[in-house]
């Protein structure tokens, strides 16, 4: 089984100090990885720094074998378009309205799409997240809630093999979370790899086929989830926060 995701050696620093230390894993194509710790252990940071999103400040991030930063431009365009994030805070522009943030992505990755397209594209999408309001408003029109599910369908306006997911269901009540795993249960049968943090263990055990536990910036456990729950560690797993 081919790794699509690798990070070799990889350690990352912010102005709080060293977050991430000499963390090695291989994310596996066409399977679901969930990685989980406790707060602050630097879990966010090792998938963003999967996703291209920061550079480390040793180690090696690579796609498909190839070191993200050592990619020319076309390649870098490739990966982009390949890949989508959901960032833990949404991450919508708040000086664009709703509609051109998700123009945005389709303006990039499909130059030659016309408008009818893109508009077209862009309503399927947020049909299927369940959002039910215009979109020539802002951000902050929004509850939280609802601006999740603006930055799920942006994720997925350029239907991508790869999805980097960062607490992709918090903000969400009971229906629209669920419209969302349906979404990310179906992109898994369609062979799509996917990376995502969460404490929702309800998550974990329904999709993931690999958990990543990171403490304090260091990898302490990767597996099989089935080996996890054999061997009875998703009970320490709850005694210590990681989940819930």
């Amino acid at each position: 089984m081919a790794g699509i995701v690798e990070l070799k050696n990889v350690s990352f620093s912010a102005q709080e100090g060293r977050i991430i230390h000499g963390v090695s894993i291989e994310f596996k194509a066409s399977k679901t990885t969930a990685i989980i710790g406790p707060s602050g252990g630097g879990k966010s940071t090792v998938l963003k720094l999967a996703a291209g999103l920061l550079v480390p400040d040793q180690g090696e991030v690579l796609y498909k074998g190839k070191n993200i930063r050592q990619m020319n431009r076309n390649e870098n365009l490739g990966f982009r378009r390949e890949g989508a994030f959901v960032f833990q805070d949404s991450a919508l522009w708040a000086n664009q309205d709703l509609f051109q943030i998700l123009e945005l992505p389709l303006k990039i990755h499909f130059p030659a799409m016309t408008k009818k397209e893109r508009i077209d594209r862009i309503r399927f999408v947020v049909k299927q997240v369940g959002y039910r309001k215009e979109l020539n408003i802002r951000p902050s029109w929004l509850s939280m809630g609802e601006q999740k599910l603006i930055a799920f369908a942006r994720a997925m306006l350029c239907d991508p093999s790869v999805l980097f997911l960062d607490e992709w269901t918090e903000s969400l009540d009971e229906t629209a979370a669920d419209r969302l795993i349906s979404i990310v249960r179906r992109r898994q049968r369609e062979g799509a790899s996917i990376f995502f943090v969460s404490h929702d263990m309800r998550l974990i055990m329904d999709l993931a086929d690999f958990v990543v536990v990171i403490v304090d910036g260091e990898v302490s456990i990767r597996a099989p989830k089935d080996k996890i729950i054999s061997d009875l560690l998703l009970t320490d797993f709850l005694n210590i926060g990681i989940a819930s």
